[in-house]
């Protein structure tokens, strides 16, 4: 009886099958990023002469192992923190006429800030603190400026920052020669320059 051979599959076609696969799930794949909180560190600052100076406009926040929220080294409950930072920032105490804050509505201790584009927000965190803890803390953080910021932009333009900011983002970047956009996008850049976000956040270290 004659031996039959087995047909042979032809497999020249297999690699470009593959290759036009690979640029399929490729295409049409999402990739997931982790994403941080945008934060901007703020520029430099001259040193004063005087350390009392420097050390009223710094408003320094400690999260520790055991996550509680130290503020200028004393204990400060979450749900305290915004108005505490709103009112270091908005404190107005300078005394001389080049610094005087004509807008800020505080209390103008001198013992706190000068003014709010001198005031600076330093966040330090343990290695230890819990994630959830160090978004909390910044997002109050944050909040202090949003406040502040709306507050102006609604004395100035009738109209919150966040609003004013929102429609600049749905304007279309087409339209950046507008003066519509262009008058938008000073009227915010004016409200900024009022309360800088001058946010300092430390690289984590152990905390004793």
């Amino acid at each position: 009886m004659a031996q039959r051979n087995a047909p042979e599959v032809n497999a020249g076609s297999m690699a470009d099958i593959a290759f036009l696969l690979l640029i399929f799930f490729l295409v049409t794949t999402t990739i997931e990023v982790d994403s941080g909180i945008a934060s901007k560190l703020p520029p430099p600052i001259d040193k004063p002469d005087d350390f009392r100076q420097n050390k009223r406009n710094l408003f320094q926040v400690i999260v520790n192992s055991e996550n509680r929220i130290l503020v200028n080294e004393k204990d400060m409950e979450l749900k305290d923190l915004t108005k505490a930072a709103i009112n270091f920032l908005d404190n107005g105490g300078a005394t001389d006429s080049k610094n005087i804050c004509s807008y800020c509505k505080g209390d103008k201790d001198s013992m706190s800030s000068e003014n709010p584009k001198k005031a600076i927000i330093s966040l330090v965190n343990d290695r230890q603190a819990s994630y959830k803890t160090y978004i909390a803390v910044t997002n109050e953080l944050v909040k202090a400026y949003s406040m502040l910021r709306d507050r102006e932009a609604q004395r100035l333009y009738n109209e919150t920052y966040t609003s004013m900011n929102n429609r600049l983002h749905n304007l279309p970047k087409t339209e950046s020669d507008h003066p519509e956009y262009q008058k938008l996008e000073q009227q915010i850049k004016t409200i900024r320059e009022l309360f800088p976000r001058n946010l300092s956040e430390a690289e984590p270290r152990k905390i004793e």
